[in-house]
């Protein structure tokens, strides 16, 4: 039976001609058809514009200007019709119960603001079998409710788990369309970072109840063009997004010190990634954004290795590089004989 809900579907897209049919081919297969789409052109280059032609009968285009992620995302959400808004990102997947499934969460739990449902990596055309929920650290999940069946409900902030681990992303996402315009739908704030809406679903889960659909309808494709591949950009855009909204959202204010543990773990995090890559330059700039209480011995001999001339600096490089990843190697086989 069809909810009552109008639901509006809003798909960014810069220059993603190859992958966007089946994105919206997945969004038109719908068992719970949206009541509108709204794909946002932001300003691609390639041939993005002749596919939306194609499908100019079933969808609703919006031309901008190149501007980013997070504007386009709002600019979708601005001319929406509908009661509810789903997002969907122009290189990822739907089942056809999404919308069915997501919907339901309005007629389950009065007041719920945002429903996240539970994803999987499809790697050239293979859904894997493990879901970013199953992949959460012990205990995470410990405070869901279950309403019906897979429809669970958070009644608590989740900020401080988000904080440890992230399992929601923008393409598993509905939100009533009113309550998230008045909360300023998409932060723009964090501008084109890898990782802007992270800033995003930080301050949506502190505005429980949250429902979460335990099933993974959404597969988020991964492919050349991700930028969600490169773990340093990701560290870093993490750290970023973690200390603007510290900077400027009053709202997080009583997560400061939990915000800024995390802000200097990504950072060690990316120091580790550029000393392996051997961005040094890098690795003297993330130093001075450290605390001296969130490095080891390793990381000073690395960071002092890192300001040596040249020609003492490379052959040390070389020799602890080669010296982590042999005994990263001898980690996994031990772990392999127990």
């Amino acid at each position: 039976m069809r909810e009552s809900h109008r639901v509006s579907v809003v798909v960014p897209v810069f220059n993603r001609a190859g992958l966007l049919p089946e994105t919206l081919e997945c969004i038109f297969g719908q068992t719970h058809p949206a009541d509108e789409i709204i794909v946002v052109n932001d300003g691609s280059t390639d041939t993005t514009s002749q596919v939306l032609t194609s499908f100019s009968s079933r969808i609703r285009v919006i031309d901008i200007a190149n501007s980013g992620d997070m504007v386009a995302k709002n600019v979708g959400l601005k001319h929406a019709n509908g009661d509810l808004v789903a997002f969907c990102d122009s290189d990822d997947l739907w089942m056809p119960e999404y919308l069915q499934e997501m919907t339901r969460f309005w007629s389950l739990w009065s007041g719920i603001t945002v429903a996240y449902a539970d994803f999987c990596e499809v790697h050239d055309g293979v859904w894997q079998s493990e879901s970013k929920f199953q992949q959460a650290p012990e205990g995470f999940w410990d405070d869901l409710r279950t309403l019906e069946g897979e429809h669970g409900c958070l009644e608590r902030s989740f900020v401080s788990s988000l904080l440890q681990y992230q399992p929601f992303f923008p393409s598993c996402m509905m939100v009533d369309r009113k309550r998230f315009l008045a909360a300023g739908g998409w932060d723009e704030s964090v501008g084109r970072v890898v990782g802007c809406d992270f800033a995003t679903h930080l301050q949506r889960v502190d505005d429980p109840p949250i429902g979460v659909l335990r099933r993974p309808l959404v597969g988020i494709r991964k492919h050349a063009q991700n930028f969600s591949g490169d773990n340093l950009r990701m560290e870093l855009g993490d750290a970023y997004v973690l200390q603007t909204i510290l900077d400027r959202r009053d709202g997080l204010a009583r997560f400061e010190n939990e915000i800024q543990r995390s802000i200097q773990s990504r950072l060690v995090a990316a120091f580790e990634i550029a000393y392996a890559r051997g961005d040094l330059d890098l690795v003297r700039e993330l130093r001075g954004k450290l605390d001296e209480s969130a490095l080891g011995r390793m990381h000073w001999l690395k960071y002092t290795i890192a300001r040596l001339p040249s020609s003492l600096r490379d052959p040390l490089w070389r020799s602890t590089v080669l010296a982590g990843t042999a005994k990263g190697r001898w980690r996994g086989k031990k772990r392999t004989a127990h």
